[in-house]
């Protein structure tokens, strides 16, 4: 059998207060998360300036806000997220999203957050 070749490596957990993101993607033009949501919990209301997303509800359920108006999301939906969204996602039962964007992971503008986090 063949060595493992230096570009296999353990994603980064990021522990959340919401649950947690696992960092699998982190490079020059592009990023890739899983968000792991617990029933209840909610990401904070917030927009980006540079960052674009796409999210995939891999399992779940979401109340989702974005721009001022609230709707469901269901298990197998996508949505897209663009530089000056408002958006938050708040799970109604454990949910994981997969995530790809643009690589500005700290492109971050919070409005508001039930954790106290600015």
């Amino acid at each position: 059998m063949a060595s493992r070749p230096d570009a296999v490596t353990r994603p980064k957990l990021v522990e959340k207060p919401w649950g947690r993101e696992i960092w699998y993607a982190h490079e020059a033009r592009y990023a890739g998360k899983i968000l792991e949501v617990s029933s209840g919990h909610a990401l904070s209301l917030q927009k980006h300036e540079r960052k674009e997303e796409t999210l995939y509800l891999q399992s779940g359920r979401i109340r989702f806000h974005l721009n001022g108006a609230d709707f469901m999301m269901e298990q197998g939906e996508c949505i897209t997220i663009r530089p000056g969204d408002v958006h938050r996602m708040e799970a109604l039962e454990d949910s994981v999203f997969l995530e790809v964007s643009t690589p500005e992971l700290d492109d971050v503008i919070r409005l508001e957050d039930r954790y106290g986090r600015s």
